[in-house]
């Protein structure tokens, strides 16, 4: 048995070590400053910055002049709800992604108007906001149906899990 179990200890070990960046990727695909969505369209990451509590979501995005091409902003709430946004004091175009529980996009409201004072009705049992450049939903190509991963969606309830 001495050098076949040598040959087992060595192919294990060498097992371990390629998995290594795999596990490496997965671990970094769930930072809480960074949300995923995929689709038929591919997949996008964005550098976020998360707002859940009563006071960071009624912030928002106001009174910036420019956000990063690969940036946006992540509304989480306790739990589903219908949901309207306006563009008070927001003075760049957005595009508003809004996903249910499970972190499946349900609408989207594409180039938000700045400085508008219309509600923009995100829809009902909706539980995170992905506020991002406006016009990058199109030219992503993200559509209903996409997927949000994020470590703030419930693993249990998430279609995409971290």
């Amino acid at each position: 048995m001495g050098n076949r179990g040598k040959t087992i200890r060595l192919t294990l070990v060498g097992l371990g070590l390629s998995l290594l960046p795999a596990l490496a990727a997965a671990e970094s695909a769930c930072r809480d400053d960074q949300i995923s969505l995929r689709g038929d369209w591919g997949e996008a990451r964005f550098t976020v910055e998360v707002a859940d509590d009563a006071d960071e979501r009624a912030q928002g995005l106001m009174h910036r002049e420019s956000m990063a091409r690969s940036a946006g902003m992540l509304f989480i709430y306790d739990s589903a709800r219908t949901v309207r946004f306006w563009m008070k004091n927001t003075l760049i175009p957005l595009d508003m992604i809004f996903a249910d529980e499970t972190g499946t996009v349900r609408r989207i409201h594409r180039m938000a108007e700045p400085e508008s004072e219309e509600m923009i009705f995100g829809g009902n049992n909706i539980q995170y906001i992905l506020e991002i450049n406006g016009g990058m939903a199109d030219a992503l190509k993200i559509d209903e149906g996409s997927e949000m991963r994020h470590p703030a969606i419930s693993s249990a309830e998430a279609k995409w899990p971290c």
